[in-house]
């Protein structure tokens, strides 16, 4: 499939799709959307990308939804259901591919790309990053978005942005856990290679079973959740990688992954 939207590259295992409506600071068209879902589950089933980095093209990382394609007297709730649901399935498909997920932010991440920072798993800001969900300023309370949103940042932080539609600062969106580090805009695209190929470095498989297992049980009762975790990781210890990995421990060399 050729994409109209979106770019995607490869390189050292770490796969780079950059959202690229520049014109439209990357507002999430429904075609868009799809091509997302598409590109997502074929990263689902290539294990020799171990990483995935998400950015945008142009002055902004994504402005939320298209707008246009959300007015007129002529959309019904099915044409605005179809959207929402296309959206779900995209951000779900974010935690369900086993590479891990890394935001790219840069310029203003709102709405529904505030949305998207929040279900990738991890993310790197620039200074000047902005972070805001400000549909109650338009009519339109920022619903799906608030959904990782409270899970990211918690319960009053959560519900101030969503109430009020305010800006929050890539400082505070630190402080706040929405993302994992600031840097200067000029080292942004470096520091997330750096943060991606560190990842990229380990086992694959062994990272796939982790971020699965980790969203498993994220929502579990605690005696639960151990249950399902010392499960998961006493079949971690069968693979070859595990084993692999202690070896080398023990020898004082570096592992050598066979399962990637």
């Amino acid at each position: 499939m050729e994409y109209k939207n979106i770019v995607f590259g490869v390189e050292e295992r770490v796969g780079i799709i950059t959202l690229n409506r520049p014109e439209k600071r990357n507002a999430l068209s429904l075609e868009l959307m799809q091509e997302m879902i598409n590109l997502l589950r074929k990263l689902q089933a290539n294990r020799d990308i171990h990483v995935v980095i998400l950015k945008g093209n142009g002055p902004a990382f994504c402005a939320g939804h298209d707008m246009a394609e959300m007015v007129g007297e002529d959309k019904g709730i099915n044409q605005f259901r179809k959207i929402f649901t296309v959206c779900t399935e995209m951000m779900l498909l974010l935690h369900k591919i086993p590479q891990p997920v890394i935001a790219q932010v840069h310029g203003i991440a709102t709405a529904a790309g505030c949305q998207l920072v929040a279900a990738c798993d991890l993310a790197i800001a620039s200074q000047e990053a902005r972070f805001a969900t400000p549909g109650v300023k338009i009519g339109l309370f920022c619903t799906t978005p608030m959904v990782p949103l409270v899970r990211a940042i918690g319960r009053k932080r959560a519900m101030k942005m969503l109430l009020t539609g305010e800006f929050i600062t890539a400082d505070e969106a630190e402080r706040f856990g929405l993302v994992n580090e600031v840097v200067p805009a000029e080292k942004l695209e470096k520091r997330t290679r750096e943060f991606a190929s560190e990842i990229a470095a380990y086992s694959g498989w062994t990272v796939g079973i982790g971020k699965e297992a980790f969203y498993n049980q994220i929502d579990m009762e605690e005696k639960e959740a151990y249950f399902y975790a010392k499960e998961v990781i006493a079949s971690n210890c069968l693979t070859y990688d595990a084993q692999e990995g202690m070896r080398a421990f023990l020898e004082k060399r570096k592992a050598v992954w066979k399962n990637n």
